[in-house]
């Protein structure tokens, strides 16, 4: 299913949703602090997510998993729905592919697909928290960290695999996730798994093209319960500094602990010039995969602060990589896909909002409760005429969930697909 333009605008105009008045609103409160709303529009309209391979399809969990129906079946399949997801918003122009659930079988015919969907093919990422059904070695014990050196081979020649893929599709990146870690107290030492660990990744970078970067993510725990070896943000900057300068620290909004301060973690890697990459998602008690802004929208925009100020005053760091990490169970993917897009760009605008220069003077003042109130004066902006004017200049719908339920998106794909079809991933 392809939604082409002519829709799209025929779209819009029915909507009757008039938003030039809150703009002209936003433009004059604004301009008097120095800040061009068309300039934000402009941002927000060429600002673009990866959408992972692994998040079309119905999410669960060990109790269970629930089909939505009409799920992709196949690589080509999950394309398409990005495609949707992009023509509908004009933000999702990249695919962030996981190996080996998603290898191309033709990587020609996949790369023409992409390109018809404008998608372009964003980090890969390698699975070493999984024994596949033709695994000559078991992750079970650890894979880049394990003590048996069969298994760390096995782990790392993989990873080059992945490499191998992403150059013939034209990514530039590999991000590197381990479960790797120990469940009872004793079950491993933490300074030979360190060790290891950092032996392999070091290999694993050796191994990349001079204009690739390596992103290494951290999670304080899960699947393992005791520890996990590469656990915290300082871990992963201590690997990425032992591989190189391409080498960054990839920062996931479900791995930490609660109330962890994920926007000064955000603040420091920028400043450091190591923050490489960033997975949108929200949580309430753990890595819940919850769609983004839906528990904790200030949080999300305070990061986002810190996001814009690093993109404006730390030229030694990258532009980060940025994609959506999240798990599906009850809702249709798509639809909380197109709500985590929506709250991304909102967190965005808002924090592109904020008065930096009387920020600024209000902090070497020492001035608490001013800085409260900037900040707040930003995030209680109703920026949603904003997002809708990006949209509309990109040639977006300027509702999407309204627009993939007026083309009945689901049910189309369900007719084309059927009710019983899996999506791989999780």
């Amino acid at each position: 299913m392809k939604i082409n333009t002519d829709q799209l605008s025929e779209f819009n105009k029915k909507q009757n949703d008039s938003f030039e008045n809150e703009i002209d609103f936003l433009g004059n409160k604004f301009a008097k602090k120095g800040i061009s709303i068309a300039k934000i529009i402009q941002k927000l309209a060429d600002f673009q997510v990866a959408i992972p391979s692994w998040a079309l399809g119905a999410g669960g969990t060990r109790f269970g998993r629930f089909s939505y129906g009409g799920e992709p079946s196949s690589l080509e399949q999950k394309l398409d729905d990005i495609g949707i997801l992009h023509a509908l918003t004009r933000t999702a122009g990249a695919v962030s592919l996981h190996i080996p659930w998603d290898i191309p079988e033709d990587v020609n015919a996949i790369k023409d697909i992409a390109k018809s969907h404008d998608i372009i093919f964003d980090a890969m990422n390698s699975n070493t928290f999984q024994d596949q059904p033709d695994a000559k070695e078991s992750y079970k014990f650890g894979s880049l960290n394990s003590i048996d050196k069969a298994s760390r081979e096995y782990a790392v020649e993989h990873n080059k695999e992945v490499i191998k893929i992403g150059q013939q599709l034209g990514s530039k990146s590999l991000t590197v996730w381990l479960a790797d870690g120990a469940s009872f107290p004793g079950q491993l030492n933490f300074q030979n798994a360190l060790q290891n660990t950092e032996k392999s990744l070091q290999e694993i970078y050796a191994s990349m093209p001079e204009d690739w970067k390596l992103f290494i993510e951290y999670k304080p725990y899960e699947p393992n319960f005791y520890s996990t070896t590469i656990q915290d943000w300082g871990t992963s900057f201590m690997l990425v500094n032992a591989c190189g300068d391409r080498a960054f620290t990839l920062v996931d909004l479900g791995h930490h602990l609660p109330n962890t301060n994920i926007e000064q973690i955000v603040a420091t890697l920028m400043y450091k010039g190591k923050l490489g990459g960033f997975h949108f998602n929200d949580s309430k008690y753990g890595d819940d995969d919850l769609t983004v802004g839906s528990i904790k929208p200030y949080a999300l925009f305070l990061i986002f602060n810190e996001l814009v100020y690093g993109m404006e005053n730390n030229p030694q760091n990258p532009y980060p990589a940025w994609m959506i990490d999240a798990s599906h169970n009850i809702k249709d993917p798509l639809e909380d896909l197109l709500q985590s897009l929506e709250a991304i760009l909102i967190a965005y605008a808002q924090a592109l909002l904020v008065d930096q220069k009387a920020l600024k003077e209000a902090q070497q003042n020492n001035d608490v409760t001013k800085c409260q109130e900037i900040l707040q004066d930003a995030y209680r902006t109703d920026v949603r005429p904003i997002v809708k004017a990006a949209r509309a200049k990109s040639g977006a719908a300027v509702n999407p969930i309204e627009a993939y339920r007026a083309f009945d998106v689901r049910n189309t794909l369900i007719e084309a697909r059927g009710l019983k079809t899996v999506a791989t991933g999780l």
